[in-house]
């Protein structure tokens, strides 16, 4: 493998891109490119365009989007599908243009139906109703895995779309109000330590189950799959995930005992649980040779020291 191969990873700086990053610079890859928003509007076409006929990647990694938890994504569903349609088209459709080799889009699992049949595998895409809370942010990502796929059969592309569980590690988004449920835990948890609370509080009723996977773990599959497999290995599309998962409550009760707060958990049942189970089926990731390792309990211990490094 050309270790000097021009990459352009979209979002390199998020929680997805920066774990990209860090392990093509492990496998010695040395010429990586990424733009910041100030330096790259990706939702601006025209300048979109520019970046590509002047950078000429030869491989392009798109792990930029807008998202959020339940609350961002339930009250702003305008601007969840919309930014993340005009990121996406604007990429795939200059990587076209300008000749680039292999892409590879990075989707979400809450492209499958709300009430998906457990472990969901992949040919359950679009056989249900989607979960209302996360509608918009998940119809603009099966577009992006359609319009993929469009390319490959019409153009003879190899882009490949891959669908992540839910994932935490390092460079969290920890926003108290946008954040994920790992990221919104530990801020809420650490908080209530350091200001002497005696309980915190968690939205629904604890029930729902869910899968996690470390950034980390998404990167080295990522780049497994770029280096050794292509589209017509992958298909339509490829779930990763730690094919595990747990209720709410634990995870939270695991997040407590790592961050060391000693009060008690109260559940607002008032406030929504979104999808009941979501639990993705990883044989055919797996059958092609590869498995996360990071165990939920350690990857919570790299998140939260590095939430204390970097905490706002």
């Amino acid at each position: 493998m050309n270790k000097n191969i021009k990459i352009y990873i979209a979002g390199h700086r998020g929680l997805v891109g920066g774990a990209i990053k860090r392990e093509l610079q492990k496998k010695g890859y040395t010429n990586i490119i990424g733009k910041t928003h100030a330096e790259l509007d990706l939702t601006d076409s025209k300048a979109v365009s520019e970046f590509f006929a002047t950078e000429k990647p030869d491989w392009v990694i798109q792990a930029a989007a807008k998202v959020g938890g339940i609350l961002g994504n339930n009250t702003y569903p305008v601007e969840f599908m919309l930014e993340n349609l005009k990121i996406q088209n604007n990429i795939i459709e200059n990587s076209y243009k300008n000749n680039v080799k292999k892409l590879l889009f990075l989707g979400s699992s809450c492209i499958y139906p709300r009430m998906a049949p457990q472990p969901m595998k992949e040919e359950y895409l679009l056989s249900d109703y989607l979960e209302k809370t996360n509608e918009g942010y998940a119809l603009a990502k099966i577009c992006g895995i359609k319009l993929c796929n469009y390319y490959n059969r019409e153009y003879g592309t190899d882009y490949m779309s891959v669908m992540p569980c839910n994932l935490y590690g390092i460079g969290d988004n920890y926003h108290p109000e946008n954040a994920h449920v790992i990221p919104m835990l530990i801020r809420r948890f650490h908080e209530a330590k350091m200001q002497g609370l005696k309980e915190v509080t968690v939205w629904g009723t604890g029930t729902p189950r869910r899968e996690f996977l470390f950034s980390d773990d998404l990167a080295e599959a990522v780049v497994f799959l770029m280096e050794n497999k292509n589209a017509k290995d992958v298909g339509e599309f490829i779930n990763i995930g730690s094919g595990e998962d747990m209720t709410i409550a634990e995870i939270a009760q695991m997040i407590k005992e790592v961050v060391g707060f000693d009060g008690k958990l109260v559940y607002d049942k008032t406030k929504p649980d979104g999808t009941p189970l979501k639990l993705m089926d990883v044989s055919k990731i797996n059958a092609l040779g590869w498995k996360a390792k990071t165990s939920l309990q350690d990857g919570l211990k790299i998140a939260y020291k590095d939430f204390l490094q970097n905490k706002k």
